[in-house]
């Protein structure tokens, strides 16, 4: 009878053991203020719901009280019963016992007779309305009933009108009859309610209640329902509910009276012990007892060994152990039946005391399928293994099993130890047994119930299941490589950056559709190509994975990021310290990160400390830097840190940061139900060890597993991550303990631990061995419809556990939250008052400065306004002068143009005198050649003539006869004056003319002089010299 809603919520419904399906003692819980209850039943007179009482139509009238919304607490029927039982005798029902015929009144739109119930009195209500049932997950959560109670009010089309019989006692049961023609349509048994609740009154559900059924015989199978009704009249509603309280505050008398001997015992419990002794061949044809340290099993390698199992019981009956079935081993725990390896069997017999079964085996180590049974253990390691033995009993018709979990550790061949225990094994088996009838009345049957170890039973006490409370702080929440541990070579964890990634691709097909891809890609970048995803499962080729994560992140117009980048770097950080103390221990194994101080480590710490500035919310967190790091590798930092802010914001991993883990908390409980789906064997050998989730998987979900795993299996899982969401984290981590199952069953608890952090990242520094586990995580069924579910799960879990919580503790957890709050911000506040009196003694000394060097550019300003104005009025007058200048220059060069016209016109002038005395001279020289020629010519016509010439022309001269007078020396003295006063004239000539030129020149400078003294006059250096003649020349005067 489910709608639609209940058919959708089926998926969400949980059938985990947080619920108690109530199969014994009637339980109860009703919601509601019990006194308005009360108050409403007995006051309320306008009452119309028709009941079979006697035949008769009873109305009451009177005002209508109003009634609380019933979310405000919870009673138990024995209180609601308590404080209604004054007002019981005003109800309008009737008690319909055995043998009456009771009908409903005519007046009744949907009445009808009812057959007396078989099973005791009971009250019967007209006029109510089935709205159909919904799935539930808490079915003692008020708000899940009231949610369904108004989906199903509001949006329900398939409605039932019904006549609801609700039983007087908690034996009977709450059947549901159609008015029509008087058949069942369902029941509902008193005890399996779990839960009731009516409509708030001033909501539209105010006509309506509702109850929690269980479905189910244990808690695994049990499926929780809320089944919702609706009444005509409102005031009908809190007779319902008074009818429940009644009904289970009433106990039948054979109930009470009833003996547990009236029925024999057909049940049988029974206690077997399990004693398990290991031999070892000792290489003289014997055997010899294995040592046992502290419960654990000392093996050597290649040695063959026998198994000796005694098996004892106690009980009932003397079961007798006919044969042994068969001897298995396997390493591991918690291993599926497929898995054990049946080995020879030795013997079997009972002992001499006749109590005791022997059962002994043959077991060879050296087989495949024992090679972690084989291999020698690491310091602080230790293995488990199962041993299962299949007896036929006397009286059991299939073989009982038997299996047995202990613990070893695998040693050298020539290993030897000191003492030890040699004691067996032993562990105890409850075995319930029900008999059943046989052919023969000699020998009884019995049929196996139950088989359960002590080991389990233990276990279940205990609690020991995977613990997700937000609350649980994380043991290891996110790591940084240490140095090695000292165990040995082996034990050495794989450093964080180590691997080596060829950027070879063989694959030209990979290539070439990578080419298409992105070219198509560029073509139209707010649309991703189809062939994206299958190509980045396989893996992005190296050369290509800068741009292609770039283009994944969605960090095409990343403008403004970029810009931020650059101021961001420039701010300080608080986180300084951790971020540098962390940059060191990042990537350690790679060379761009390993020189301290050098260009990756400086970009490292520049994308860690912007993005802390950036996200203040969340801030620097430890485990950013391998990320940064894997993303540095490939592309510039201003690009790493824009594809690093969309992997935290758009890809939701800063969610896993916030408001105390509770992210990461709901990841783990999604991975722990993917485990219980698909691994359940690891699961269980992790519930049984109490390691929980997020001892080995936080690291997983914090850095996207860049902190331990070689680098090309970090960049292959980035490309899938980029290219298909934070879902690939479950695909990854799935099939790594897919990968490893064998070796985690057959590790204690620190050796998975040991495993998770050593053997695990280096079974992948292959490239085959990654490429292999990315082929098996795409390959895992992880659907967010799942998610989902798990997720509805997981809050409903909290919501629970919220409800079921003691509120005094509930109280003491807040205070004690508030009270570290209080402390917190006390602590904020005495900083922040601190740095606030710091800052303004910096702020005044800084003021005081500020203060000073503004009296000094006021000073400044003065003085040079002062100097503007002095600069002002010598601009003016070099103005004035220039002009001046200008103007003389002027007249100079008219001046020079006309004397430079006049000697132009005088050089003319001379050079026609100079012609024309040139051309006088030629005529008087030619004349002169012509007269010399002519005399020459009559010279030597004469003979006595022409002895004064010589052959060659040249005239011969005879000596002079010196005349007396002329070598007088005074007239010589004379003569010689004559010429040096001729010479002193013309040179005093020549010197005139040169003065007369330099006095013109002089004259000239002169007046120049004059004009620029005239005009240096009114300069400020003139002015400041004057001022200083007047200051020297008055203290001259006290002196004076």
């Amino acid at each position: 009878m489910e709608d639609a809603i209940s058919q959708g919520s089926i998926e969400s419904s949980s059938t985990g053991d947080e619920f108690v399906v109530v199969n014994g003692e009637p339980k109860f819980k009703l919601t509601g203020d019990i006194n308005d209850i009360d108050e409403e039943i007995s006051v309320d007179k306008l009452l119309n719901v028709k009941m079979a009482s006697n035949s008769v139509d009873t109305e009451k009238g009177g005002s209508e009280e109003s009634v609380d919304n019933v979310l405000r607490g919870s009673q138990s029927a024995d209180g609601l019963m308590a404080d209604a039982m004054s007002s019981s005798q005003e109800q309008p029902m009737s008690v319909i016992g055995p043998g009456s015929a009771d009908v409903f009144q005519p007046n009744v739109s949907r009445s009808t007779s009812l057959p007396s119930m078989p099973g005791g009195d009971c009250t019967v209500f007209n006029g109510v309305t089935y709205l159909g049932c919904a799935s539930v997950n808490a079915p003692r959560s008020e708000v899940e009933i009231y949610r369904n109670m108004a989906v199903l009010n509001e949006q329900s089309k398939m409605v039932i009108p019904v006549v609801l019989s609700v039983p007087n006692t908690s034996e009977g049961v709450v059947t549901l009859f159609d008015p029509a023609n008087e058949t069942d349509i369902a029941s509902y048994k008193i005890h399996r309610i779990l839960f009731c609740a009516r409509g708030p009154v001033e909501s539209n559900e105010r006509k309506c209640f509702a109850f929690t059924f269980s479905h189910g015989d244990t808690p695994e199978t049990a499926i929780f329902q809320c089944h919702v009704f609706r009444c005509d009249l409102p005031e009908a509603v809190a007779k319902i509910l008074y009818c429940f309280a009644t009904t289970f505050r009433r106990v039948p008398r054979s109930t009470r009276t009833f003996s547990s001997t009236s029925f024999p015992e057909a049940e049988q419990n029974y206690l077997f012990t399990v004693a398990i002794e290991f031999k070892e061949d000792d290489g003289k044809g014997n055997y010899s007892s294995v040592p046992k340290d502290q419960h654990v099993f000392k093996f050597r390698t290649n040695t063959e060994k026998r198994i000796a199992i005694t098996v004892q019981h106690s009980g009932p009956r003397d079961l007798k152990i006919e044969r042994c079935f068969g001897l298995l081993i396997s390493p591991g725990r918690n291993v599926k039946h497929s898995d054990m390896q049946l080995i020879e069997l030795v013997s079997m017999s009972y002992n001499s005391d006749g109590q005791s079964y022997t059962i002994t085996g043959h077991w060879d180590p050296t087989e495949n399928c024992f090679l972690v049974l084989n291999t020698e253990t690491r310091k602080d390691t230790r293995v488990f293994l199962t041993v299962a033995v299949d007896l036929v009993m006397v009286g059991i018709q299939e073989p009982v099993r038997f299996s047995v979990e202990t613990k070893a550790r695998i040693y050298p061949t020539n290993e030897r130890f000191w003492y030890f225990t040699k004691k067996p094994h032993v562990e105890n088996f409850n075995v319930k047994l029900k008999e059943i009838e046989s052919e023969s009345n000699d020998e009884p049957k019995f049929e196996v119930l139950q088989v359960e170890s002590q080991s389990e039973i233990d276990h279940r006490s205990m609690g020991m299941s995977l613990s997700l409370n937000s609350s649980q702080s994380l043991s290891e929440p996110v790591t940084t490589p240490d140095e090695p541990e000292e165990d040995s070579d082996a034990d050495e964890p794989l450093l964080s950056g180590s691997g080596i990634v060829s950027k070879e691709v063989t694959d030209e097909n990979l290539l070439e559709a990578w080419s298409d891809v992105l070219i198509k890609w560029h073509q139209n970048l707010t649309q991703r190509p189809k062939q994206v995803q299958p190509l980045a499962r396989k893996g992005i080729p190296e050369a290509l994975r800068g741009e292609v994560w770039q283009l994944l992140a969605g960090c095409q117009e990343t403008t403004e990021l970029l810009e931020a980048y650059r101021v961001l770097i420039t701010k300080d950080c608080s986180s300084e310290s951790v971020i540098l103390r962390d940059i060191n221990r990042t990537f350690p194994a790679h060379d761009f990160f390993k020189e301290s101080g050098g260009l990756g480590q400086d970009s490292l710490y520049k994308i860690s400390k912007a993005y802390a500035i950036y996200d203040a919310e969340i801030g620097y967190v430890q485990g950013l830097s391998f990320l940064a790091a894997a993303l540095l590798l490939h592309m510039p930092e201003e690009q790493a840190f824009c594809v690093l802010v969309k992997i935290m914001f758009e890809y939701g991993l800063r969610d896993l940061f916030k408001q105390g883990f509770e992210e990461l908390h709901l990841k783990f409980y999604q991975l722990e139900r993917l485990m219980q789906d698909q691994l359940l064997d690891v699961y269980g050998h992790f519930a049984d060890m109490g390691l929980e989730i997020h001892m080995f998987a936080s690291q997983w979900f914090l850095t996207l597993f860049t902190a331990k795993f070689p680098l090309h299996l970090v960049f292959h899982i980035l490309d899938v991550f980029l290219s298909e969401g934070k879902n690939v984290i479950f695909y990854v981590a799935l099939a790594l303990l897919k990968s490893s199952r064998k070796d985690l069953l057959a590790l204690d608890f620190e050796g998975v631990l040991k495993y998770f952090r050593v053997q695990l990242p280096k079974k992948y520094r292959s490239e085959d061995a990654a490429k292999k586990l990315m082929r098996t995580a795409v390959d895992c069924k992880v659907t967010s419809r799942k998610l989902k579910k798990y997720e509805k799960e997981y809050l409903a879990m909290k919501e629970q556990q919220m409800q079921q919580e003691n509120p005094s503790e509930r109280f003491e957890r807040e205070n004690k939250r508030l009270l570290e709050d209080v402390m917190r911000l006390e602590q904020e506040n005495d900083d922040l008052a601190h740095e606030l009196v710091e800052s303004k003694l910096v702020l005044r000394s800084e003021l005081d400065a500020a203060e000073d060097q503004c009296e000094n550019l006021s000073k400044d300003v003065v003085l040079t306004k002062k100097l503007l104005f002095e600069t002002e009025e010598e601009k003016k007058r070099l103005e004035t002068e220039s002009a001046q200048l200008k103007e003389m220059c002027r007249r100079e060069l008219d001046r020079a143009e006309s004397e430079s016209v006049r000697n132009a016109a005088i050089i003319a002038d001379y050079k026609q005198i100079c012609s024309q005395l040139s051309a006088r001279l030629e005529k008087q020289q030619t004349a002169g050649k012509q007269e010399l020629r002519r005399i020459k010519n009559q010279v030597t016509s004469c003979i006595q003539c022409s002895k004064m010439f010589t052959d060659d022309g040249k005239v011969k001269l005879p000596d002079p006869i010196p005349n007396p007078d002329d070598s007088n020396p005074r007239i010589i003295d004379l003569e010689r004056q004559v010429r040096e006063l001729e010479l002193e004239l013309a040179q005093t000539k020549l010197a005139l003319v040169e003065s007369e030129c330099k006095t013109q020149d002089l004259t000239h400078q002169l007046n120049t002089a004059l004009t620029e003294i005239q005009a240096s006059k009114n300069t400020w250096f003139q002015k400041t010299l004057t001022s200083i003649k007047e200051v020297a020349h008055t203290k001259k005067d006290p002196k004076d």
